[in-house]
């Protein structure tokens, strides 16, 4: 029952991410919030509302490592469906045509990332709010993302916004697409936690393992979606940033989980974390070398990509080796 529970919540994952891409597409047409705005936040946001519910439920199941897992492994994983992209896609050079703001999400991810890894190793508690020095600091660089890219100019430079396209929304049918579109992923996110839980119990596979591969790939798979369907409608803004926005949103999880978990959730977690954490960081600086080529105008060669395929797949067998 546990593994139909699973799979169900996969496959309704999957069709709402279907459908909140196709309406995070057209806001960007019907409003006045450009591609780089609404996949930085409103899609990264509303995809990443799996990684919220499973790591926050794990914290209530007194798991850290499936909370802490499932955050970094579905960083992890986001890069590497960049990396699949990049290649399947390599003629489109997708990296050259998307906004030049892009490469500060970039940084800020980077930093993000460093002072989680930091984190793992050694951290401050705040008594007072319950929360490490190092949630403060994601919470700053968080809010100056959204300060960065307030004024971004919002002219894409995809070729194929040029071409007119026959709309089949409204902005109000559009708003709510995606919003009952969000809740769906919300719920089939809940029932991941759950069933991943049991299913880390019935394998024996422990945890870190299963938070940060079974249950971090599954939670991804609106990722996996929204980037296709960008991709496929034209708009490598929209696929671009829902990633890094994905990523930045999915790191502000830890703040939530620190907060609601007594003590530091980071220290908490098995130290096989740190590796997955490592690795994340690594295959975070592969990308925004990438983009930096791009905004040069030189195409990306498929060793960016390829690289970050290897640091996904170390990271796997790594975490396998040491369950």
């Amino acid at each position: 029952m546990v593994y139909f529970l699973f799979i169900l919540a996969v496959i309704v994952t999957v069709f709402a991410a279907i459908k909140i891409s196709t309406y995070a597409d057209a806001i960007t047409r019907l409003s006045s919030v450009g591609a780089l705005f609404v996949g930085t936040f409103l899609l990264a946001g509303a995809t990443s509302l799996p990684e919220v519910t499973t790591s926050v439920t794990a914290v209530f199941l007194d798991n850290p490592d499936m909370a802490v897992g499932n955050v970094l492994g579905s960083n992890l994983f986001n890069l590497s469906i960049l990396a699949v992209f990049l290649l399947i896609y390599r003629h489109r050079a997708i990296l050259n045509s998307v906004h030049k703001e892009q490469r500060h999400t970039a940084i800020l991810g980077v930093l993000m990332t460093t002072f989680v890894v930091v984190a793992l190793f050694y951290t401050i508690e705040i008594p007072v709010v319950n929360i490490g020095v190092e949630s403060l600091v994601l919470l700053f660089l968080y809010g100056l993302s959204i300060w960065l890219l307030r004024g971004a100019d919002e002219q894409s430079s995809d070729a194929e916004d040029e071409k007119a396209t026959e709309e089949k929304y409204t902005l109000k049918h559009a708003i709510t697409g995606f919003i009952i579109a969000a809740i769906f992923i919300l719920i089939s996110g809940t029932v991941l936690t759950f069933s991943g839980d049991q299913i880390a119990i019935l394998t024996g596979l422990g945890s870190s393992f299963v938070g940060s591969f079974l249950i971090a790939t599954s939670t991804s798979l609106p990722e996996v979606v929204t980037v296709y369907v960008a991709l496929k409608l034209g708009n490598h803004n929209l696929a671009a940033a829902s990633i890094f926005g994905s990523n930045l949103f999915n790191l502000l999880i830890l703040v939530l989980c620190d907060f609601l978990y007594p003590g530091s959730i980071l220290l908490a977690a098995s130290p096989t974390n740190i590796y997955t954490g490592g690795l994340l960081l690594l295959s975070s600086l592969v990308v925004t070398l990438a983009i930096f080529r791009a905004q040069t105008k030189r195409r990306i060669t498929v060793a960016f990509p390829i690289m970050m395929l290897l640091f996904y797949a170390s990271s796997m067998v790594l975490l396998y080796l040491l369950r």
